[in-house]
């Protein structure tokens, strides 16, 4: 069996193309982005009841993700937005892009992005 082209072919990291996980709603007031996470199941419900916790959290991104974060947009890669990156902050973004790794890998992780693997033209097929 022959194998497919994308199959043979790992990825960079920075090729990958991230973009907004619809599960968590997002507002941007006065250029400062802020993630709504709803606290579902049942062990948060009581949490809720007895301990008065909120049905809602809210994270708060830090300069560099407030600028990122408009910047994802499920077409641009982590590469590209590097670039970005680098004409905004300047020197204050050194070392580039294993910050920038880091940071999407951080969102990531918590779910508030979702990787998409890059499409490769393949004339053969």
């Amino acid at each position: 069996m022959k194998k497919k082209k994308q199959d043979v072919i790992s990825t960079n990291y920075l090729d990958m193309i991230p973009m907004h996980n619809e599960a968590y709603p997002y507002t941007i007031e006065n250029d400062k982005v802020t993630i709504h996470i709803e606290n579902r199941g049942i062990m948060n419900r009581i949490c809720q009841l007895l301990f008065h916790k909120p049905k809602v959290s809210y994270v708060h991104l830090d300069e560099f993700g407030n600028f990122l974060w408009p910047l994802i947009d499920g077409n641009r890669t982590i590469y590209e937005l590097g670039h970005f990156v680098k004409a905004e902050f300047g020197d204050k973004a050194e070392p580039l892009y294993e910050r920038l790794a880091k940071y999407m890998r951080n969102l990531e992780s918590y779910s508030f992005i979702i990787m998409k693997q890059p499409s490769y033209d393949n004339p053969d097929e």
